[in-house]
């Protein structure tokens, strides 16, 4: 079954109130096995991220499109336009393929996440272009077996496993593999973040391999105490266990002196952390650094800047 939003009614004329077209044509569209191809969406949200910077009374803002307990899921080609709040969420997720998707939104954005994922596995997002405020892709607790591939980044906060730790009892992440991507100007690159709290998750056996970055503030990253503001946090040590994670073929340059920081947790310090041809510049000189705390792993081939594991 093929449908198109707007024989329901929809215009794109950025005016018209085309929610009745789209609920429409989804209730005649089977959940298990929804195709999307192509299309714009556009949430218009500068007016929101206006009201965000200047006053705490704003509305919570929309997700412009999301899939909650769905299965066999294919979106190509999207283009998701200046969303209010994150453009892309696959929750509760199994079997979920994204190729060709473009995310834009200025990166001043606040909570513009790319795509976001959680209690969600088998998921692909393959080709893609994602310039926005804040994580390209981010990746919640209950995520397994995800596979990113050929995805430009930037501006945004890079690729994020996380923040995890939210919540005491918390499902882990395990199988994930971020391939061939390059990030431009983003705050951070490759990134693990988790609350500096007790909790019951977890992080292993991921895979960061063929990455070139360019300009990036934090290149690689583990933060296991994420504490913002200051609440709810301060004293406490993080109980997610992070393990088996690999960094293979990284190159590019950091626009910081410290272009790997391995920050994890004093009770469950970082294992099985593996470094192989990692080259990473400081202002086109060799003068970059790493630093690490509770962390433990193993190095081959060039390591640039020199290894703290």
């Amino acid at each position: 079954m093929f449908l198109n939003v707007i024989n329901f009614g929809a215009k794109s004329d950025s005016k018209t109130d085309s929610s009745y077209a789209f609920s429409s044509a989804w209730d005649l569209a089977c959940v298990d096995g929804v195709s999307i191809l192509g299309g714009n969406l556009d949430g218009q949200g500068s007016g929101l991220w206006t009201c965000k910077s200047s006053s705490k009374n704003c509305p919570r803002g929309a997700t412009t499109l999301g899939f909650s307990n769905s299965n066999n899921v294919s979106i190509t080609g999207l283009t998701s336009l200046n969303s209010q709040m994150f453009h892309i969420v696959i929750n509760g997720c199994k079997n979920v393929k994204l190729q060709g998707v473009k995310v834009y939104a200025p990166g001043e954005s606040p909570n513009t996440d790319g795509i976001h994922v959680q209690l969600s596995s088998e998921i692909s997002i393959l080709n893609s272009i994602i310039s926005t405020g804040d994580d390209c892709v981010s990746i919640g607790p209950g995520t397994t077996n995800l596979w990113i591939q050929n995805v430009a980044c930037g501006p945004g906060h890079g690729i994020s496993i996380g923040s995890l730790a939210k919540d005491f009892e918390e499902a882990g992440v395990q199988n994930v593999t971020v391939k061939s991507v390059m990030f431009m100007n983003t705050q951070n690159g490759v990134r693990i973040k988790t609350w500096g709290r007790p909790s019951t998750g977890f992080v292993n056996n991921v895979l960061f391999q063929h990455v070139t970055m360019i300009d990036v503030q934090n290149p690689i990253v583990i933060d296991q105490n994420y504490c913002p503001y200051n609440k709810n946090c301060p004293g406490q040590v993080s109980g997610v266990k992070v393990s088996d994670v690999t960094y293979q073929d990284i190159h590019g340059s950091s626009a910081t002196r410290v272009a790997m920081k391995f920050d994890c947790s004093k009770r469950n310090p970082c294992k099985g952390i593996k470094l192989e041809d990692v080259n990473l510049s400081y202002k086109n000189e060799p003068a970059a650094e790493a630093s690490c705390a509770n962390v433990a792993g193993t190095t081959t081939g060039v390591i640039q800047p020199t290894s703290c594991l």
